[in-house]
């Protein structure tokens, strides 16, 4: 594998939906994808194997605090670090942005993606009922506020 990183791009809309579609029941569309990444209040980082998409990761930036909305890597690629190294380059990006701290939700059911966030300093504060749509499952709502 030849992992890289880099700002997403309008262009990449087309991969990044199919990478959503794999991981997502209820997948953002690719308009959706390329308005993010023609947003200048959003930071989209691309994980790569030489030139395929394999995972993204987005955050809003308001007043200081970076909300992320996506993370997701490519099923086959899942366990080989590449979740920790987008997290890694949404941190540092969202930090030269102004970012002092970091929130998001997350399925309780998503151990993986739990303990991801939990390397990063992020804790559990609470959670918001029947957040998710496709099955109603609660969202539970984690914050780093010491980026």
């Amino acid at each position: 594998m030849m992992l890289s990183f880099r700002e997403m791009a309008p262009e990449d809309a087309e991969q990044v939906e199919q990478v959503e579609k794999a991981c997502f029941a209820i997948p953002w569309s690719r308009q959706s994808f390329w308005e993010e990444a023609a947003n200048e209040n959003t930071v989209y980082i691309l994980a790569l194997d030489g030139d395929r998409v394999i995972g993204y990761a987005g955050t809003w930036l308001v007043a200081g605090e970076a909300q992320i909305t996506n993370v997701a890597v490519a099923p086959a690629y899942r366990g080989r670090g590449v979740g920790t190294g987008l997290m890694e380059e949404l941190v540092r990006r969202s930090k030269e942005r102004g970012a002092t701290a970091m929130t998001l939700e997350v399925r309780p059911s998503n151990a993986p993606a739990l303990a991801l966030y939990a390397k990063f300093g992020m804790k559990s504060v609470g959670r918001r009922k029947g957040y998710y749509a496709d099955n109603g499952e609660d969202a539970v709502i984690m914050w780093n506020t010491k980026l």
